[in-house]
């Protein structure tokens, strides 16, 4: 395509989910209900890991990582989507389009490298537990953290930089709720076959080998938790780990299935539907899933809640 004869485009515009009018406010108040939710969920988790000494451990201090990104993964597209569903047209310009991109596949590479790691702790705390402490302290924890973000920040890196160079000419209009990387390909008229197949490649080798660790590490616990001779000790190891492998299902399920595979594959509609699972039943799942599941969680949510109430009547009595 000759790009000097298009008009170049300054901003897109999201198409979101189709559909009739009336349907739009009940997906609004569905979609703000769980970002409302998760975010308050996940910033629970967080300010509880703070504030208890108890769960400042290497098991929790990546979980209020886990839940800190999921604050901001789930910000970085779901504000969109709530403004798909209440507003006619909603528009981003072409640089904020790519710094979506890139943030959103940042924090995406980033929880997969984390709940690869959580994994290995899990792995570390069942099956070698007499060298827990010395093959994850605290410091050595903190080290896997800022690891998996950096890792994680720098995966999407350079495709992002060529998707910078492409020029997009029109149609405007991104059938999706946020800058995806197949919706944003086939709106440039440039030749995206090089940053097609290198992000293609990026989001494969990343996922799929964090995917084929975590998966890895939980093969060994379960080998173990089966040779444990203790009924009682089968069935607390497995229900401290069975909260880590739910999330990692339905995590890697819904990503592998976006993101690995051809690019030629896509399909516009069961994308925008798998991404809702990723983007925004995932955040909430999480904090869910640790704190229901998580005695230590709920015990320390009881006790804030205890000493709450303790202030609350003793300033009343005060009065």
């Amino acid at each position: 395509m000759d790009v000097k004869n298009q008009t170049a485009v300054t901003e897109f515009i999201f198409l979101g989910f189709p559909g009739s009018s009336s349907l739009r406010l009940p997906l609004f108040m569905m979609f703000l209900t769980v970002y409302l939710l998760s975010l308050m969920g996940n910033t629970l988790i967080i300010f509880l890991i703070l504030v208890d000494s108890t769960l400042q451990t290497p098991m929790y201090i990546f979980l209020g990582n886990l839940s800190f990104l999921e604050i901001w993964y789930t910000t970085a597209t779901v504000p969109k989507l709530l403004a798909t569903c209440v507003t006619k047209v909603v528009t981003i310009p072409v640089a904020g389009c790519i710094t979506q991109y890139y943030f959103f596949f940042s924090l995406g590479a980033t929880e997969c490298i984390l709940l690869a790691v959580m994994a290995y702790d899990r792995h570390v705390a069942v099956c070698r537990p007499l060298h827990y402490s010395l093959l994850m302290s605290v410091h050595i924890c903190l080290r896997f953290s800022a690891a998996s973000w950096v890792g994680g920040f720098l995966a999407p890196l350079l495709p992002t930089i060529l998707i910078s160079q492409l020029n997009f000419c029109g149609p405007q209009k991104i059938n999706h709720f946020f800058c995806d990387s197949d919706p944003i390909f086939k709106l440039s008229c440039s030749d995206t076959f090089l940053v097609e197949a290198l992000g293609y490649t990026c989001s494969s080798v990343v996922i799929l080998s964090s995917f084929l660790l975590t998966m890895s590490s939980y093969g060994n616990i379960v080998v173990t938790i089966i040779r444990l001779s203790s009924r009682e000790a089968r069935k607390k190891t497995f229900s401290t780990c069975a909260s880590h492998l739910t999330v990692v299902t339905i995590y890697y399920g819904t990503i592998i299935f976006a993101y690995v595979r051809p690019p030629a594959k896509y399909n516009f509609t069961i994308g925008k539907v798998v991404s809702v699972f990723y983007c925004v039943i995932t955040p909430l799942v999480n904090p869910l899933i640790y704190t229901l599941r998580n005695k230590d969680v709920m015990k320390a949510f009881q006790k804030f809640l205890s000493q709450k109430k303790f202030l609350m009547g003793k300033n009343m009595h005060g009065l």
